[in-house]
């Protein structure tokens, strides 16, 4: 979940473009950072607690540099426990992405003869180094000092012109420019410099120096010939633009990404839906955001197609695993493709013979390499820690398939079309204006409620989740027919109630929820395609049919947004969230 970014090439501000790297990997952590760069056979760090934001660095001209923002897991946010950490003889630094599960263990050997000075599990790597290349050279030293790591973890050192990387479980990147070279955590870090990429794999390890880059076998030492790949990503569409935060630039890019899927993914579509129709059990898996984009797939293949797909919470799926077979097949869902709570259940179905198929957004991810069959989101770089633009192109695709899979693609891609519509005018001056002067009006409460039946009972989650993310308001979503079996029990007077009430078969239903909340004092807050004597403030959402769910999702999100701006909260760098979520 932390970010890492390395330099080498020939241009002499290293310590300058590691810095504007770890700046666009921040999302990934953002608790404390750090660069290094080497100088006359000398190591210079600059260490800081707390986010980037606008910080500059005062170290010396060099060729390399490395550096790191931080997710904390061991010891608090301070400088001494911020990465780049040094060996005793400050001729090596090191970074980490991971958790070294036996640490512990390692950090009582060591520390007889070695000096610590955090309480990271970082720091015993770079004992381990400082003690293995007395006898080894650089990458050697590298590969055997991993190979005692427990746990799934990424490491990138520096000594005198050279980066080594050494990888098991944590995403990491290498960027071929010309007459430079990169390693990162994310491609979109890179993209400024180079399009040409490699995604190294597990069980590998690289030497990064002046003359390129050199990828081996972590355990054999043998070269490997690296998979180059060229990202289709623009520069621009990772930067913030005119926008003031990155969550309302990618809620106003959704029209376009949905329009992209219509245009390009026909072919991918028809083929996955083949995958779901040849198979014999399906299951839908997502984390988070993913889950309820998941959950919303379960009932576009009830609805639509008629299909049972089981849907399951990532982290929970490695329970129910005794119902795979090898006629089974699992469709992950995942934005970075590197969660490990899904890589781990594709590593379990897979061990069970199943087949596998992901919607993921990052071309060459872990999650992507993984997959029998893959479709990519087309959303590019999502820089906002809450997940927009991936959420709604997830369900699109679903909703997509779901209709491929009943014979009824073309009316799909027509409900499509005019879901981007409805969304272009939600997005407009008026509806935005609105849900901010909501936003103002429960600004200071403490507790939001959100119902929904059906489709919206996930997408009812997911305003619920976005709502908490971002403003750090309790908010809670769930189904309406739940109201009477404990949750009204919550509801008091003023306490604002978000009905979700679209032209489906639940609307008379959800608007008698709406009435009983109402009766205890709850604020109706409508979401609906027309007004109701019930609700207290109504935000106009014009029907889709089932393309509904997309678009009263973006009410949400602005909704989200909106809270965390007047309660003056970043909603790009929520506390304690980091949008990869790579250790357990």
């Amino acid at each position: 979940m932390c970010g890492i970014f390395g330099y080498v090439g020939k241009k002499n501000n290293a310590a300058e473009i590691v810095l504007e790297g770890l700046k666009r990997l921040e999302y990934r952590g953002y608790d404390s950072w750090g660069v290094v760069v080497e100088d006359k056979a000398c190591l210079r760090v600059e260490r800081k607690a707390g986010k980037i934001g606008e910080a500059k660095v005062s170290l010396p001209s060099s060729h390399v540099g490395l550096g790191h923002t931080r997710w904390a897991t061991h010891g608090g946010v301070t400088v001494q426990n911020s990465h780049p950490h040094l060996d005793c003889t400050e001729t090596i630094a090191l970074v980490h992405n991971g958790i070294v599960e036996n640490f512990s263990e390692l950090k009582k050997e060591l520390k007889e003869k070695h000096r610590f000075t955090s309480e990271t599990d970082t720091e015993v790597i770079v004992h381990l180094l400082e003690d293995l290349i007395q006898t080894k050279n650089f990458s050697e030293a590298m590969r055997e000092a991993f190979k005692k790591l427990i746990g799934l973890n990424a490491v990138v050192s520096l000594k005198g012109n050279q980066l080594v990387v050494a990888k098991n479980g944590s995403p990491i990147v290498l960027g071929f420019g010309e007459g430079e070279f990169f390693v990162s955590s994310d491609a979109s870090a890179i993209l400024p410099y180079t399009k040409n990429v490699a995604f190294l794999e597990d069980n590998q390890a690289a030497v990064l120096d002046a003359s390129g880059i050199k990828v081996f076998n972590l355990s054999t030492g043998v070269e490997i010939e690296p998979k180059t790949q060229k990202l289709d990503w623009e520069p621009e569409s990772a930067e913030l633009g005119n926008f003031p935060h990155f969550m309302v630039k990618e809620i106003y890019e959704q029209p376009k990404i949905l329009e992209g899927i219509i245009k390009t993914s026909s072919r991918q579509v028809e083929e996955l839906a083949d995958f779901i129709r040849s198979s014999y059990g399906a299951f839908l898996v997502g984390c988070g955001t993913a889950a309820h984009a998941a959950l919303t797939g379960q009932y576009l293949f009830s609805r639509i197609a008629k299909r049972h797909v089981n849907f399951n919470v990532g982290s929970e799926f490695g329970y129910l695993e005794h119902f795979l077979t090898p006629r089974s097949l699992v469709v992950a869902l995942s934005q970075s493709g590197e969660t490990i709570d899904i890589i781990d259940s594709i590593k379990l179905a897979l061990e069970k013979g199943a087949k596998v198929a992901s919607l993921t957004n990052v071309l060459g991810s872990t999650l992507y390499r993984m997959s029998d069959y893959k479709i990519l989101l087309g959303a590019g770089p999502e820089k906002s820690v809450c997940a927009t633009k991936s959420f709604t192109a997830k369900i699109a695709l679903l909703f997509l398939i779901a209709s491929q899979l009943s014979g009824t693609g073309k009316e799909g891609v027509r409900i499509l079309e005019q879901t981007v519509r409805e969304i272009k005018r939600l997005l407009d001056k008026e509806t935005v204006e609105k849900i901010e002067k909501l936003a103002e009006k429960i600004k200071d409460k403490n507790h939001i409620y959100i119902v929904g039946r059906g489709l919206s009972y996930p997408v009812s989650m997911e305003a619920a989740l976005k709502i908490k993310e971002v403003s750090y308001i309790h908010a809670e979503g769930f189904p309406g027919g739940e109201l009477k079996h404990g949750v009204i029990a919550l509801i008091e007077p003023e306490t604002p109630c978000l009905v979700f009430a679209p032209n489906d078969e639940t609307y008379g239903g959800i608007i008698s929820g709406a009435m009983e909340m109402k009766a205890r004092g709850g604020h109706i807050i409508g979401v609906s395609f027309k007004d109701a004597d019930v609700f207290d403030d109504w935000i106009k959402v014009e029907d889709t049919g089932d393309g509904t769910a997309i678009t009263n999702s973006i009410v949400g999100q602005l909704l989200a947004y909106f809270l965390a701006v007047k309660r003056k909260c970043d909603p790009d760098k929520p506390r304690n969230l980091a949008k990869s979520v790579t250790v357990k």
